[in-house]
């Protein structure tokens, strides 16, 4: 699969076949995804693997706490920052919209949102899950390691023909995932990821894109200005 074909066509699939994904297939997008680019090559990025019945034991785990009205786990690091500005607040509504516009949930059924996130943790049907976590003593350049890793898996699995949803919701509910994984304790975890084949006969619809204009700026000489 052509790269702009990868980017392209990856999107985040919120509902899965049943359909097992070969571990040698598994094994090959994490060795190539190791390539991916990290400041003075720390690579700090911790990853596992769920799938069987170690991860039909987290999503029953997970869906008692849905069930129960488990309140979620505080949280160790700050997703979005406290007030949204624009033009990132109307970016995030659009998303909302969205999304639960394709699921007939109007804007104020906050009861019927919820119900839709909990999808989340049984990882939308996905027969794989990947989970990532970073070390403590990182920093901000270490975290951008991990997202430009990140990506790097999601567009390998692409080119196997697999899609991924990356999920920060499981960040909710990390001491459920700890009792499964049992990471060491110097380490946060950042985010899940549902891996698998979509389901076609679900509707996935397209997020879009803000214009190039609103996200990069040409610095060029008048020269170059005019030949462009």
């Amino acid at each position: 699969m052509d790269i702009y074909e990868a980017v392209a066509s990856r999107r985040a699939v919120r509902a899965f076949t049943d359909r097992q994904v070969p571990c040698e297939v598994l094994e090959r997008v994490l060795c190539g995804a190791a390539r991916a680019p990290s400041a003075s090559n720390l690579q700090p990025w911790h990853v596992f693997v769920l799938t069987g019945g170690p991860l039909a034991e987290l999503k029953k785990r997970a869906g008692e706490r849905v069930a129960s009205g488990d309140p979620w786990d505080e949280p160790e690091y700050t997703q979005y920052p406290a007030a949204l500005k624009s033009p990132y607040y109307e970016r995030r509504a659009a998303f909302g919209e969205q999304r639960y516009g394709a699921l007939g949930i109007p804007r104020g059924d906050l009861e019927a949102r919820q119900r839709a996130a909990a999808a989340n943790w049984d990882c939308f049907g996905a027969p794989v899950a990947l989970f990532c976590y970073i070390d403590r003593d990182m920093g901000p350049a270490q975290w951008s390691d991990v997202g430009m890793y990140l990506q790097t898996v999601m567009l390998l699995l692409r080119a196997e023909g697999l899609h991924s949803c990356a999920q920060m919701a499981w960040a909710k509910y990390r001491t459920t995932v700890a009792e499964i994984l049992k990471p060491p304790d110097e380490l946060i975890l950042f985010c899940g990821m549902a891996i698998g084949f979509d389901d076609a006969t679900a509707g996935h619809p397209r997020t879009g894109r803000a214009p190039l204009r609103e996200t990069v700026t040409f610095v060029q000489d008048e020269q170059a200005a005019a030949a462009a």
